[in-house]
């Protein structure tokens, strides 16, 4: 693959560039039990049940951590954690269970709940090196500039204190966070959002490359708009196929960023 085919390459974030260091459910049943809250592990897997459960409650009642429900994302968060507090026969005043689902929230943002995902890191500095150094035969008009790197998420306004806190902020030239653009994934507008947020005025959708681990959400989203996508996802491409039909091909599926990465180089790569 030349990168000079591509003017934008934008990520998703949550298990394509970072991944959770243990999942969110539990992660939220560790909390309830350092703060004295947990009884045994029946509860701790109880709570952790019950964050699944209120998690998708939550996104169904009031979609993008409740932007369209003007509960606003902060309270998203408060209700969904002590409402499973609550679910498992936890007893603390509210008060008490407001200031943990404040601490929850804040470490959500941080390393102590993030890590980065296989080859994440070597994938956005070769990018980045290309892009400063530019492409062989590049195919742009903005200030010389080869392309543009970005990130399309459905998330919170904590998005950017994440990426700085995690490292990466440094590779973007833009964010574009579905709380602050308004719109999730797949909907057309926050692909409309990010090609805006490139700066480049006549910048085409097959110029534009989407790197996501959904199918439904990254991949089909990006080509139902015309955008260009890579999958990365650890199933069988077959398998996919098998689901998708042919919405979707075995060449753009990836385990990995490194396998990404890794056919880049070697001119493997068929997107």
């Amino acid at each position: 693959m030349s990168l000079s085919r591509f003017r934008l390459i934008t990520f998703d974030v949550t298990d394509t560039l970072l991944q959770f260091r243990t999942s969110p459910g539990k992660q939220f049943g560790e909390v309830g039990e350092m703060l004295g809250l947990l009884g045994s592990g029946s509860d701790k897997k109880q709570l952790t049940a019950k964050y699944k459960a209120n998690w998708h409650r939550m996104n169904k009642a009031h979609p993008n951590f409740g932007l369209k429900t003007n509960i606003g994302w902060e309270n998203w968060w408060r209700q969904l954690i002590v409402g499973s507090f609550r679910e498992t026969g936890a007893l603390e005043s509210d008060e008490k269970l407001l200031r943990i689902a404040d601490h929850v929230v804040d470490i959500f943002k941080t390393s102590t709940s993030w890590q980065h995902c296989y080859g994440s890191v070597e994938l956005l500095n070769y990018l980045k090196l290309k892009q400063q150094i530019g492409t062989k035969g590049p195919r742009i008009k903005n200030e010389g500039t080869p392309f543009k790197i970005g990130v399309i998420s459905n998330f919170d306004q904590r998005l950017e204190t994440l990426l700085r806190n995690m490292k990466l902020f440094q590779y973007f030239d833009f964010i574009v966070g579905s709380y602050d653009a308004g719109s999730m994934k797949p909907d057309p507008e926050i692909f409309l959002k990010a090609m805006e947020s490139s700066k480049f005025d006549d910048l085409k959708p097959d110029e534009c490359l989407h790197i996501g681990n959904s199918t439904r959400i990254d991949y089909l989203g990006a080509r139902h708009i015309g955008w260009n996508s890579a999958l990365i996802h650890e199933a069988d491409p077959k398998e996919l196929s098998v689901k998708y039909g042919e919405e979707i091909s075995a060449k753009h599926v990836f385990p990995s960023l490194y396998e990404l990465h890794k056919r880049i180089t070697t001119g493997e790569c068929e997107l």
